[in-house]
């Protein structure tokens, strides 16, 4: 079994020295081993007919497109000697085992395994609560009750109005006769017309009850079924239940000194799904399953982009985030030297913000790239940190508007609550305008344009965003081409909302311009800084009213 998944490199790889340290998965540039293992990998990816899968590669190729994460892993066997292994995330081809690929780390689709047993029992109760619910006797019941439901309702109406008339005419019979017939008739009329209320009072009463008793006749009758059904249910959901937890107690993990740990102890028996069905726990897992040691790994996409996310084939990618995260630094990395974690670093080291214009009520500052505009988790330095230093007595949040970390460019700081409170009310109503200047990583051909994408940040990888329809919100960008550079593009942004990378998204997504930023190493491809500047800003003065264009330009 071994040997089937742990492959020795087909090129000489003599003159590549090991990594002194284990790849920092959520952040890294692929090591020279894990770049040829990779590159052998798409060479048998674009070769293979091993297996039948739609990557969205092949035009004429039929099926449901799905592209997939793989990834690889560089290993030493017991002997010191080096080699790779292949996962991909999730199924492939609609199965969890493939020739050459690592195994899955708990096979859900084993059909002699508890899951699919379990399953079985619990599809079994779903088809009988499907025939029970579509069941003549019963749907004839849910008919009865409704139809019972509206004739009382009906009923019951009918007799209001009619009371409501009634009580109409003896008024005016009361008012017509007063006058007119003798005190004595005339006491003898109003006991009539009392005698005559209450005894359409009192048949009101028992229409009412008559048909709450049909009501009630026609419910009994529709329970015997609904309680049949909901009994099944209740099983079914106590099932589901039992096997979930049974799936996050068994469903475990290895790491280096062969200690397991369960999806439920690591997300506290609530893990998201598709916990551990990536590619690196699955790849790690396999190794320290089988005594190998992990010298370096990466994962890259393979085929046609989802709708919603920026996947770009062949592209090298940080594992997520939400799912992987828990499970490689919680647990499976205990021990191992990894590279720096670079989120604990701070990028702002070294570097100063520049004021552009200030006054007694705001000022215009310059952010270099990689600098956060408020304090993070880990790091504190920052534009709000710095500014606070520099203006003691400001007072408010200061902070009018952010930049992305990555993104060098102008921000606007006001000193007082109140011109904070104004200047926000401008980029409330969209008064506030701001170009921003990019380099594209290709050649576009169009001139200029309008992207409408809506944007909502992915929950299982923070903080990349996703355009989503149904749940994103409203983002739209207006862009011009200003020149053409050595195979990219030098383009000009101007956001009419500002949404979290609504630039870098817009760029990058195969329904916007489908060319990312230079250096965006979260939609594209990384580099020494993403080449995004937000180089000048129009606003009109809280204070004075006049309006102010600041212009700060970009150094790449």
């Amino acid at each position: 079994m071994l040997k089937n998944h742990f492959q020795s490199f087909k090129s000489d790889i003599s003159g590549i020295s090991l990594p002194e340290k284990f790849t920092f998965p959520f952040y890294y540039d692929p090591h020279s081993l894990a770049m040829l293992a990779s590159a052998e990998l798409k060479d048998y990816l674009a070769s293979q007919s091993d297996f039948e899968h739609n990557f969205g590669l092949d035009t004429d190729q039929a099926g449901l497109v799905i592209g997939k994460m793989f990834g690889v892993l560089v290993c030493q066997d017991q002997n010191g000697e080096l080699g790779y292994l292949w996962a991909f995330s999730g199924k492939l081809a609609e199965v969890n085992h493939l020739d050459y690929f690592v195994p899955t780390v708990f096979d859900m689709l084993d059909p002699k395994g508890f899951f699919k047993k379990e399953e079985e029992v619990i599809n079994s109760l779903n088809r009988q609560v499907e025939i029970l619910e579509n069941q003549k006797d019963y749907l004839d019941s849910v008919v009865n009750l409704q139809g019972v439901r509206v004739e009382a309702a009906a009923d019951i109406k009918r007799h209001k109005d009619h009371v409501k008339s009634q009580k109409k005419v003896r008024n005016r019979k009361r008012t017509e006769n007063e006058s007119v017939l003798t005190e004595v008739a005339f006491v003898q009329l109003l006991k009539e017309l009392n005698e005559e209320s209450q005894q359409e009072g009192i048949l009101l009463k028992k229409m009412t009850a008559y048909w709450n008793y049909k009501i009630i006749d026609a419910q009994n009758e529709l329970k015997v079924y609904e309680d049949s059904i909901c009994k099944l249910k209740e099983e079914r959901k106590q099932k589901s239940a039992a096997l979930q937890q049974k799936l996050f107690a068994e469903y475990s993990f290895l790491n280096q000194y062969g200690k397991k740990k369960s999806l439920g102890e690591i997300f506290d028996d609530n893990p998201p799904a598709g916990a551990g069905e990536c590619a690196a726990p699955k790849l790690l897992h396999f190794a320290f399953k089988e005594g190998l040691k992990p010298i370096c790994i990466a994962e890259f996409w393979w085929g046609q982009s989802p709708k919603s996310e920026v996947r770009k084939h062949g592209q090298f990618y940080a594992a997520c985030k939400s799912k992987c995260e828990p499970i490689l630094l919680g647990h499976m990395l205990e021990g191992i030297d990894m590279d720096d974690n670079p989120f604990l670093e701070n990028p702002a080291e070294g570097k100063d913000i520049t004021v552009v214009f200030e006054d007694e009520f705001l000022a215009v500052i310059n952010k270099p790239a990689e600098f956060l505009s408020v304090p993070g988790k880990e790091i504190q330095d920052s534009v709000y940190q710095r500014v606070k230093l520099m203006y003691p007595n400001a007072t408010g949040p200061l902070i009018v508007h952010r930049l992305d970390m990555s993104t060098s460019g102008l921000m606007l700081i006001a000193k007082t609550e109140k011109v904070y409170v104004m200047l926000q009310h401008q980029f409330i109503n969209r008064t506030v305008k701001k170009c921003y200047e990019a380099l594209l990583d290709g050649v576009l051909v169009d001139k200029n344009g309008f992207i409408d994408l809506p944007l909502r940040v992915d929950l299982d990888d923070r903080p990349r965003q996703l355009v989503c329809y149904e749940y994103g919100k409203q983002a739209q960008t207006e862009w011009e081409l200003i020149a053409v550079e050595n195979g990219k593009t030098r383009v000009h942004f101007y956001p009419i909302t500002g949404r979290t990378h609504q630039l870098r998204v817009h760029a990058s997504h195969p329904l916007g311009l489908n060319t990312a930023i230079v250096g965006d190493d979260l939609y594209g491809t990384k580099s020494n800084r993403l080449y995004l500047h937000a180089k000048s800003i129009t606003f009109k003065h809280p204070v004075s009213h006049e309006e102010m264009k600041l212009t700060v330009e970009a150094n790449f």
